[in-house]
């Protein structure tokens, strides 16, 4: 610590290199926090690096700098994928994709400068780092995914997807808890280093966090084996995830409606599930619209009919207003009789993939999505009815965001059914970080959530988090299984992001207190 210590002061800007190399590891350090590439246990360091650089920094601004450059670093990395995405898609030039990357990447960067000129900013008023650290990343994190419609992807907690003792109170605290937890023992790390002057206070923090992991560690173990119990008893249904693998180059073609409609009613009644089970095809498996199309529609509901299986499946809709027309990216549930049970409208569309904000402002731009014009967000979150129990239908995206699965939940949905392309991302990372979010929103609720992917990965993942079975990328094949319905609403179900609200009121009085001047030396 004392190669740190003897930059503090320095007159020359030299002594600024050293503390922007420790921002950068930490931006690698995150990058390797999350799939593909990197490991979860990463994560509970990867943040030390740039704490330690702000242990040597007075002014906010400068701390603003250090994490923004964190910042920057880590979100290039792990978003690298987007410059394919709307070059090949979007028909978008190299340089104004590559630019799409840099001008998400500062925004989301944005909120981790904000933390690191925050943190400083209260430590220079005697708030101890491990008390307001946790809690100004929770509160950012909750408003990265809330502000401007929203951009949660691969939020700190989502890098523990694979550790399923430690995820397991986030059906108490949501993702948010976790993100707590990490940072919390990151920032006891680096006092163990830094404040060695202070050895009763850093003695406390240790005792501390341990307890905090030992009885999260204890909970964890305990879900664990009360949620297999109830699972024992739980009432199980045949499910097949079937995976077209269907090129998005030839995706929306008329040329090829027929060809897709083959694949998909081959491999389903090849791999019907036994008795009255649900068969899955992904997002805008049927590249028309259903209700209309008479040349199609009979041959999809034929499959429901022969395998005496429910169905569900994406496919586009519209509907008239006056001389409006409004395009919908849907969902169907047919029943084992071939007749529509229930269909849902995707609510939280992919800006600039299934619509264009600001278009007037920037005519350059065009959506991703191929085949109709720009999509209308559904009205209403309700769950389609499958016999004694119901499903809650998670388009794409919207598996990402805790919300709309926990409101399925409290409406009764036993069942979370996660539809998708991501034809979209290739052999990139992206596929896989997409997977690791929705794993949590099976622990949230303590239901069974299927993942039925175009290309894949499809995925069953039970109601501890555990995936059971998944798919390889870019393969036609099918995924059976069986799942089971708890009948059971957790903490997080009933009562939601209570625990962010709780980190918002706590620092909101240190926020109050600190511009009163008050110095606490907690």
């Amino acid at each position: 610590m004392m190669y740190l210590n003897k930059y503090i002061n320095r007159p020359s800007w030299s002594q600024d290199v050293p503390l922007y190399a420790l921002a950068i590891l930490s931006g690698v350090a995150l990058i390797y926090s999350f799939p593909k590439f990197g490991t979860g246990w990463m994560a509970w360091f990867a943040l030390i690096p740039l704490l330690l650089a702000l242990r040597t920094i007075t002014a906010s601004l400068k701390a603003g700098m250090m994490g923004l450059l964190t910042g920057l670093v880590f979100y290039i990395g792990i978003l690298y994928w987007l410059p394919q995405v709307v070059i090949t898609y979007g028909n978008l030039p190299f340089g104004l994709g590559v630019l799409a990357l840099v001008l998400l990447s500062i925004y989301l960067s944005l909120y981790l400068a904000c933390f690191a000129a925050s943190l400083v900013y209260l430590r220079q008023r005697g708030f101890a780092e491990f008390i307001t650290a946790p809690l100004l990343w929770v509160c950012l994190e909750f408003l990265k995914t809330i502000l401007f419609t929203g951009f949660p992807w691969e939020n700190l907690a989502y890098s523990q997807y694979k550790y399923l003792t430690i995820i397991q109170f986030s059906d108490i605290t949501g993702i948010y808890g976790v993100s707590f937890l990490i940072v919390l023992v990151n920032t006891i790390q680096v006092d163990i280093f830094m404040e060695s002057k202070k050895r009763k206070r850093v003695f406390l923090e240790m005792i501390f966090g341990c307890i905090i992991l030992f009885l999260l560690l204890g909970y964890g173990r305990f879900s664990l084996n009360r949620v297999s119990s109830e699972l024992n008893r739980a009432e199980a249904m045949e499910i097949s995830l079937i995976q077209g693998n269907i090129d998005q180059s030839v995706k929306w073609s008329p040329l090829y409606q027929q060809e897709s409609v083959n694949i998909y009613r081959t491999l389903s009644l090849r791999n019907a599930p036994v008795g009255e089970g649900l068969i899955v095809w992904p997002e805008t498996a049927m590249p028309f619209f259903f209700r209309e199309n008479r040349h199609f529609s009979p041959q999809v509901r034929s499959v429901a009919k022969l395998a005496s299986d429910w169905l569900l499946f994406g496919s586009p809709s519209y509907k008239k207003e006056g001389e409006q027309i409004w395009y919908m990216n849907s969902a169907f549930l047919l029943s084992p009789d071939g007749g529509i049970e229930g269909k849902y409208d995707k609510i939280h569309l992919v800006p600039y993939g299934e619509y264009v904000p600001l278009r007037k402002f920037f005519p350059f731009l065009d959506k991703l999505v191929e085949g109709v014009g720009d999509f209308k967000r559904g009205e209403h979150i309700t769950p389609l009815p499958l016999g004694k129990h119901a499903l809650g239908v998670l388009i794409c995206y919207e598996g990402i965001f805790p919300r709309i699965s926990r409101d399925y939940k409290r409406k009764g949905a036993g069942l979370l059914v996660n539809i998708t392309n991501d034809a979209w991302f290739g052999m990139t990372s992206a596929p896989y970080q997409h997977l690791s979010m929705t794993v949590f929103r099976a622990v949230e609720n303590r239901t069974f959530l299927l993942r039925s992917a175009n290309t894949g990965i499809s995925a069953i993942i039970s109601p501890t988090g555990q995936i059971m079975k998944q798919t390889d990328l870019f393969r036609r094949t099918v995924l059976k299984g069986s799942i089971k319905f708890l009948d059971r609403k957790t903490i997080y179900t009933l009562y939601g992001d209570i625990f962010v609200y709780v980190c918002l009121i706590l620092l909101g009085l240190i926020i109050l207190t600190a511009k009163k001047g008050e110095r606490p030396h907690v």
